[in-house]
């Protein structure tokens, strides 16, 4: 097995086409071990992995904690809530003390943008990222790229569209990269108000305010969650106007590709960014995401626990 080019997963950002490919049809090979009687393999016996959780989480969470015991490994679950982080511990005071009891992989979620980045400076323990504030949210993107090979056979010249708060989200952005990178033409659409501010993006994508003309010639749409939870400001005018404008509709989808597939990646707000005919109609595949989550975040470890192993060679 050759290696990943990368030593940890930050984002998607500037990882190569030749790492994502690799990441996805590993996924694709764990994605089949998924659907037997032992879903078990021995990959990881002997590594101990922390999910080092400081933002509340239910799906990225268990997903990662059962990809681990998938894979064999020995996990250790870290809330900051019942940690000393609460009694004034530092962030790396944590991160040392865990590291002292020689754990091999972390698995990390902050609110701080460059957290998983700081920590692998800090640390001589894999680091995967499971989100840092609204930069990157990488295994996200990952298994959303997964989903679409799986219903539509590859990424190379499909269009995706995104529709939401792309302001504040990780997964918009990492989606961006990952999809781009592997040949999708991405466009983005929603209120102006949670459209990002940094330019960076611009040249990568097509940005579209009418909800309408942004899907007409998707083959994917991912409806994004409103993340009220960052909003410092009244960006919305209301939850029913934002659905009236940009909610994933039945009337929406009257006039787009009939096999146009739709993506969420939870916790849906029902009947603001999707009616509940639509996330559980004939075109979501907003389960299979969650499926394809515990075989793109076994594909991550595994690989990354590779690279590290043929690294110490």
């Amino acid at each position: 097995m050759s290696a990943l080019e990368i030593k940890h997963l930050f984002g998607l950002r500037g990882v190569s086409k030749h790492d994502i490919r690799m990441i996805l049809d590993n996924a694709k090979q764990f994605r089949e071990i998924l659907e037997r009687p032992v879903k078990k393999v021995p990959s990881l016996r002997g590594m101990t992995v922390v999910n080092l959780f400081f933002e509340n989480s239910t799906r990225t969470r268990t997903s990662f904690e059962l990809a681990e015991k998938r894979l064999s490994a020995d996990t250790v679950n870290f809330t900051s809530s019942n940690s000393s982080v609460k009694k004034g511990e530092t962030l790396v005071d944590t991160l040392k003390n865990i590291e002292a009891m020689k754990i091999d992989i972390v698995v990390v979620r902050h609110k701080g943008t460059g957290v998983p980045k700081f920590l692998a400076e800090n640390s001589n323990a894999i680091i995967v990222n499971a989100g840092d504030g609204a930069h990157e949210h990488p295994t996200q993107a990952l298994l959303d790229m997964l989903t679409i090979e799986e219903k539509l056979g590859t990424l190379e010249g499909k269009n995706i569209t995104i529709v939401g708060d792309i302001r504040h989200s990780r997964v918009a952005r990492s989606n961006l990269w990952g999809m781009t990178t592997m040949g999708a033409h991405v466009t983005l659409c929603g209120p102006s108000t949670l459209m990002p501010r940094n330019t960076d993006l611009m040249d990568k994508v097509t940005w579209e305010s009418d909800v309408k003309k942004a899907v007409a010639n998707a083959d994917a749409i991912i409806a994004l969650r409103l993340q009220k939870e960052r909003m410092d400001d009244a960006l919305l005018p209301s939850m029913r106007e934002y659905r009236n404008t940009f909610g994933i509709t039945e009337e929406l989808l009257e006039n787009v590709k009939d096999k146009v597939i739709i993506m969420h990646p939870g916790p849906i707000n029902r009947g603001v960014e999707l009616d509940s005919d639509i996330a559980d109609g004939r075109h979501s595949v907003i389960l299979d995401q969650v499926t394809n989550g515990v075989a793109v975040r076994m594909a991550v470890l595994f690989l990354l626990a590779g690279g590290r192993a043929n690294e110490d060679v």
